[in-house]
């Protein structure tokens, strides 16, 4: 099989797992050649069947794996990105059906909206700082569409890093009236605190996470354009969600976001 070959069979068996609520089994077993690059070839492809087939838009991005835990549990050695859509986007306390998703969990982030384009090659934190409108609380919500959530990075990247929905917070900050690096963390989940964290958690600096994605999607021609969010990555680990579950995620400084979950 050529490699165009396996990047549009790939991408059309993760679009029909995610449709069909059926989880697969990891394409590295079955396609030893997909390392990282291919993995994103793969990504791209699903983006553009995803755009075409839900009516949707891309909106921004969404970091992975910017912890040092994560990356060690995975044995990679830098985090991962996904693409956001239009069609992924809920509203503060909005309830949300899990019907549609596999085995949904949520992780509390730092959203950035830009007023101006971040490109690469060397785009440094205070270039992302400098680039951002406005940052605000956010949850994300990650669905792998493989079996258990077992999967390679590979496998991760080529499922967009995971990404099923998100949720931004309805109040906005200039990214100077904090400090995001310092800043702590309170994730709840029906009313009880599951996880602490600081925006150090994130690769030292939420920023710093951004600034690598911005760099790395320069090697591909791409970049972060005016308008669009990026979740900078999780400050804790990602939790298991049920129906009838409700989340916070509140931050010192720019208040919090609610999560609301139905069947």
């Amino acid at each position: 099989m050529i490699k165009t070959d396996v990047i549009a069979q790939i991408a059309k068996e993760l679009f029909l797992a995610e449709r069909h609520k059926t989880p697969v089994n990891r394409f590295v077993d079955r396609y030893p050649e997909l390392d990282e690059a291919l993995a994103y070839q793969v990504q791209e492809e699903l983006i553009e069947i995803k755009c075409k087939e839900e009516q949707t838009k891309r909106v921004g991005r969404k970091l992975g794996l910017t912890s040092k835990a994560k990356q060690i549990m995975m044995g990679v050695h830098e985090p991962s990105y996904g693409v956001l859509l239009e069609s992924m986007q809920m509203f503060d306390g909005e309830p949300i059906s899990l019907s549609p998703l596999i085995h949904a969990k949520a992780e509390p982030e730092i959203a950035f909206i830009f007023n101006k384009e971040v490109k690469g090659p060397s785009v440094s934190v205070a270039d992302v700082l400098a680039a951002t409108e406005f940052i605000a609380p956010a949850i994300e919500i990650i669905d792998s569409r493989f079996h258990g959530f077992s999967f390679t990075l590979a496998d991760a990247v080529a499922d967009n890093s995971s990404s099923a929905r998100f949720i931004i917070g309805d109040r906005f900050y200039a990214p100077d009236q904090v400090d995001l690096k310092l800043m702590g963390m309170v994730f709840k989940k029906n009313g009880e605190v599951v996880s602490t964290g600081a925006g150090a958690a994130v690769m030292g600096h939420p920023a710093r996470a951004v600034a690598w994605m911005a760099n790395r999607l320069y090697k591909i021609g791409q970049s972060i354009k005016p308008g669009e969010v990026v979740l900078s990555g999780s400050l804790s680990g990602a939790v298991s969600i049920a129906p009838g579950d409700q989340f916070t995620a509140s931050f010192d400084g720019i208040g919090s976001v609610e999560a609301v979950f139905t069947e």
